[in-house]
Parts: structure tokens; C-alpha cells; sequence
């Protein structure tokens, strides 16, 4: 169970200083972008160059083309084999629905696709860090190609960088992070403990967390709460539940909003210079309850 609001780093036993100093590929590819609910994953997965043969025996594919248990066959191999943990090693950012929401929602946005760069960044500088000799990245895309290649790049010159579409499906390495990616994010939601002791929520099923998916759907339905809205499994950034919420939220009144939207009110011009020696008249809500400075006691 993840803490909330954070971004929880995992290490396979096997990554720090793998492959004692040989010449490694790495690859990035996440699991659980889409979805409404849940952490999205960031996989990193590092290979020896000299072991491209044994990484493509070891049955890797993009994670979405394998069943679940392959994957988990896998990444079991991934965390128990020995010759496996020689071919491959792997770390994970994990990335926190409350994270996800706060970070969309504060007032200095930040986007989905920031979160991304900035997990990637983040596991490439991990590997560096514990002595993997990376000379050559692949990075399944987030956003434009060419500038996320190109930011890439600036960060970590001397290394040979591919970012594209479909990396997953392309190279082993990024299968092998997309696998190690998915598998973590699947194993969280089951495990998933509700903070939340609330009726709405214990022994409810959500399904995969996709809004398209019906048994997600009716969760969003049943699980609101109109003044709380959802538990914190729920990304309250996505457009779901932001409609869901508008049906069915209690409608609040801030005392200040109709001044502040007053037509022609610009709510900043307090900090403007041009308000610089002038009188500010005091808000209704002090005056109304007679409400004064009190400067020495």
C-alpha cells in the first residue's frame, strides 16, 4: 500500500552496479496512464548489450500482447532466476493517485505528460547513480517525439537516445520495463487496502480502472460521496470524475466568490503596483462581524 502524495521508488535485487561495468541497454515504458484510478508505473529496464539473444529467450514482448500469466512468469524469472537477474534488472517509479490529482489540480499545473519526463528522467539518473554503464536509451513516447528526445538528450549527453512510438513492441528491453511496469501496477490494485472505512467502498470490485470499463463505471457511481467525492485510489484530474462530480457533489458557496467575479474585478490588482499607497477597503466578511487588526496585545 502506497503512502499518498508520494512518488516510491523499487529496485530489483540485482540493479545496483548491474552488470558489472559491461556496456548496457536501458528502456522506459509506464503502465497506467489511462486508467481513472491507481498509481501509473514507470519501468526501467537494463540489459547487457552482448545478452540481446537471452533477453529475447526470456519471452519479452509488449506486456499488452501477453497474458497475465506470462507476465507474471516473467517477472517472477525477473526476481528469483538467477541467469535471468544476470540478463536483466529493473527499477519502478510509482506514482501516487494523490500525487497524479495534486499535481494536475495546485495552481501551478503541472500535466500528465510532465509527470512522465520527469519519472523517466528520475530511473535514468537512478541507474547512473548505481553504476550501470548506460550507452543506449529507448523510451517509449510521451508527447512529441523529437522534443522529448531532444530534452533527453541535453540531460544526458554521450549516451545514444531512441524515443519513439510502439517501443515497447520494437525493443526487449523496453518490453522488458513495460512488463515489470504493468505487473507492479496490477498487484497494487489487488492489494489495494481502502483508507477510507466507508460501506461505499469495502468489498467493491473496480475492475481495470479504465472509465470505458462497465464494473469502473458503476464503482464511480456507487462509491461518491457528495462532499468528499472518492477515496484516495480515485484521480480526481480526470474529466470522469470531474463530470461525475458535478452531477452529484453538494454545490458549495464561498462568501468571497461574488465579489471576486465581479465584472470588470481583476482579483490580483491588490498586487499590482498601480494599487501601491492606495487604501484598501476592507472585505465584507471582517466588516460584517466587526473584525479588527489587533497590533500589540
Amino acid at each position: 500500500q502506497m503512502s499518498s502524495f508520494i512518488c516510491e521508488t523499487i529496485r530489483s535485487k540485482c540493479w545496483k552496479g548491474f552488470g558489472d561495468g559491461v556496456p548496457c541497454v536501458l528502456g522506459i515504458d509506464e503502465a497506467g496512464r489511462g486508467p481513472v484510478l491507481g498509481a501509473m508505473v514507470y519501468g526501467c529496464a537494463v540489459s547487457p548489450v552482448s545478452a540481446a539473444d537471452a533477453l529475447k529467450d526470456l519471452g519479452v514482448a509488449d506486456s499488452k500482447a501477453l497474458t497475465e500469466d506470462k507476465r507474471e512468469q516473467i517477472f517472477e524469472k525477473m526476481n528469483s532466476d538467477e541467469k535471468t537477474m544476470k540478463t536483466v534488472g529493473y527499477a519502478l517509479r510509482s506514482l501516487s493517485p494523490q500525487l497524479i490529482s495534486s499535481s494536475m489540480l495546485q495552481r501551478a499545473k503541472c500535466s500528465l505528460n510532465q509527470l512522465s519526463h520527469d519519472a523517466a528522467i528520475d530511473l535514468i539518473r537512478d541507474a547512473l547513480d548505481c553504476k550501470i554503464n548506460v550507452v543506449q536509451i529507448f523510451v517509449d513516447t510521451v508527447g512529441p517525439k523529437a522534443t522529448y528526445q531532444s530534452k533527453l538528450e541535453g540531460i544526458f549527453p554521450g549516451i545514444s537516445i531512441t524515443v519513439t512510438e510502439k517501443a515497447d513492441a520494437l525493443f526487449p528491453v523496453v518490453s522488458a520495463a513495460s512488463i515489470a511496469a504493468k505487473v507492479s501496477r496490477d498487484m497494487q490494485l489487488r492489494e489495494w487496502k481502502f483508507l477510507e472505512k466507508t460501506e461505499k467502498v469495502e468489498g467493491v470490485q473496480f475492475g481495470s480502472g479504465y472509465p470505458s470499463d462497465p464494473t469502473t463505471k458503476e464503482f464511480l457511481r456507487k462509491s461518491v460521496d457528495g462532499v468528499f467525492g472518492y477515496p484516495g485510489l480515485i484521480r480526481f484530474s480526470w474529466k470522469t470524475v470531474d463530470t461525475i462530480l458535478d452531477k452529484k457533489g453538494i454545490e458549495l458557496k464561498w462568501e468571497a466568490d461574488e465579489e471576486e467575479n465581479a465584472p470588470g474585478k481583476n482579483s490580483l490588482a491588490r498586487w499590482t503596483t498601480s494599487n501601491i499607497g492606495s487604501k484598501e477597503q476592507r472585505h465584507s466578511y471582517f466588516t460584517q462581524r466587526k473584525l479588527q487588526n489587533v497590533n500589540s496585545f
